[in-house]
């Protein structure tokens, strides 16, 4: 650019009765113009004394503005020869100076990568996270913080050091044998402690799986319907997810399917999430032979294991396991509160060593202060009593539920098992437009979920999640009395529906429908 233009373009973009100093604002205008490659790397500045003829201004307010831009690295100067423009500053096109800088709008689903845009394209987390009827939230107001509260001022008095720095390896060793020790007698899980793997929970459990065990493309198989969240982290990782249906015994691969070994089967047998079956004992001795003769990993997410309210818990798969091919995972997030974000894995012992070092490679993980408060909270006692006590509370409020349920559709209406969990299944008619009720639910202050979505490709069978964990007990009836006015209309529309076109005989609870 020639020096009389850049006078003429500095004329015109000078504020001269401006609250930012002439100097300042000189600076701002070329360092722009460098910046955008209006001024190439080597192009000669004016002299400061012809600029400040040319623009009115004093030479100090010049000096002072090529002194910034020569401190920053945007120009050099050289005695005798003058001021250029840093050869360190890229090369770009060159801007007419007439035509102010636009900024590029990239459009949101071009600026991320293909994986990243399926992913918020398809996101399902909820920003709400407490209230009627939200899903797989406990009652984290009954969680005893006057307990943890003195544990942790404990803890505070003249902490450890090396419980304030970074972690490095498997996790705080008084916490994986407390872990171990629970495992081995709740849920009959085959481990040591130098098997567990202190983790933030199941993302980043299944994260670290599919880093340290997966290559790009490989197959994980997933249940359907399943956990949106285990599919959007195994994506994000550049595995392959690949549905499987789910029967009343649990994950019910064809023979077609079985022709075909994935390298990981993802599965939640204890409690199904989240129809709520549970895997029966010859489909876990075939999934167990199936992994051990194709090499596959299969991940067990306990879910919701610890709240069974029938009968004893169901024993866990790993337990099983004789051939090293289940990798157990866990979380307090149910059992504690979210968010204290400490989870676990159980892992053969051939892996529990590299899992140590990924975790520290990848993560750089800390959060030790909080792992020894959780250590002494489980080896005094309180883990145990409170899972206890938050049993007994969450039974009592599913059968405040599932009355409700009844008092408005019927006894005969389809809902999922009773046997565990902080959540149930309200069945819809085929037809029936879950996600539809869950936004007219929305509008009256109610979160609940639509089955359909849980399904590969969200085009699965219709129904809605309840949460009940989270909601007083005195709530309950008043809240599905309210929701009630946005599930009725859908029906009413199906009812009608099927008036109007024969309907097929052999219909699973017809009779339920139809009183709808």
């Amino acid at each position: 650019m020639r020096e009389p233009i850049l006078s003429e373009f500095l004329l015109q973009k000078l504020e001269r009765n401006g609250t930012v100093s002439l100097g300042r604002q000189l600076y701002d205008i070329i360092r722009e113009l460098i910046l955008g490659g209006g001024l190439r790397a080597g192009t000669k500045l004016p002299a400061s004394r012809t600029l400040a003829k040319e623009t009115g201004l004093s030479r100090n307010t010049v000096l002072s503005a090529y002194e910034q831009l020569q401190s920053e690295g945007y120009v050099v100067s050289a005695t005798g020869s003058g001021t250029f423009v840093s050869d360190t500053v890229p090369s770009l096109p060159s801007r007419e100076f007439e035509q102010p800088a636009q900024e590029a709008v990239v459009p949101p689903h071009l600026a991320l990568s293909r994986r990243g845009a399926e992913m918020v394209r398809n996101a399902q987390a909820s920003s709400r996270q407490w209230g009627a009827f939200i899903p797989g939230v406990p009652d984290v107001s009954l969680f005893p913080h006057d307990v943890w509260s003195r544990l942790m001022r404990r803890r505070w008095r003249n902490p450890d050091p090396g419980l304030l720095t970074y972690s490095h390896g498997a996790g705080y060793l008084p916490l994986r044998v407390a872990v171990s020790q629970y495992l081995r007698l709740a849920r009959s899980v085959d481990c040591e402690p130098d098997q567990i793997v202190i983790t933030n929970g199941i993302h980043q459990s299944l994260s670290l799986i599919a880093s340290l065990l997966g290559d790009n493309n490989e197959v994980a198989w997933v249940e359907n319907p399943s956990y949106w969240g285990a599919r959007t982290v195994l994506k994000a990782c550049g595995l392959r997810t690949q549905p499987i249906d789910v029967d009343s015994e649990g994950l019910a691969p064809s023979a077609e399917q079985m022709q075909t070994p994935p390298r990981f089967i993802f599965v939640t047998p204890s409690h199904q999430y989240p129809l709520g079956t549970v895997m029966s004992l010859s489909r876990r001795r075939m999934l167990l032979e199936y992994a051990h003769r194709n090499n596959i990993w299969i991940v067990e997410d306990d879910y919701d294991s610890e709240f069974r309210f029938d009968g004893r818990p169901i024993a866990s798969l790993q337990g099983l396991d004789r051939h090293d091919r289940v990798i157990y995972l866990g979380t307090f997030s149910k059992t504690l509160f979210p968010g204290l974000r400490l989870g676990f894995m159980v892992l053969p012992k051939v892996l529990s060593t590299h899992f140590g070092v990924g975790l520290s490679e990848l993560y750089r993980e800390g959060r030790l202060l909080d792992q020894a408060v959780l250590a002494d909270f489980m080896n005094e006692g309180h883990y145990t009593s409170h899972i206890k006590r938050m049993r007994t509370q969450y039974a009592r409020r599913q059968t405040l539920l599932r009355e409700a349920i009844v008092e408005h559709f019927g006894k005969d209406w389809p809902i999922s098992t009773h046997e565990a969990g902080l959540h149930l299944v309200m069945h819809l008619p085929e037809g029936a437009d879950d996600v539809g009720i869950v936004l007219a639910a929305r509008s009256l202050g109610i979160s609940i979920r639509p089955l359909s979505r849980y399904y590969a490709g969200g085009a699965g069978k219709p129904g809605l999640l309840f949460g009940y964990a989270c909601v007083p007990d005195d709530a309950i009836k008043p809240a599905f009395q309210t929701l009630v006015a946005a599930i009725t209309p859908t029906l009413e529309h199906v009812r009608r529906s099927r008036q109007r076109a024969p309907r097929p005989s052999n219909l699973i609870n017809e009779g339920a429908w139809s009183g709808a």
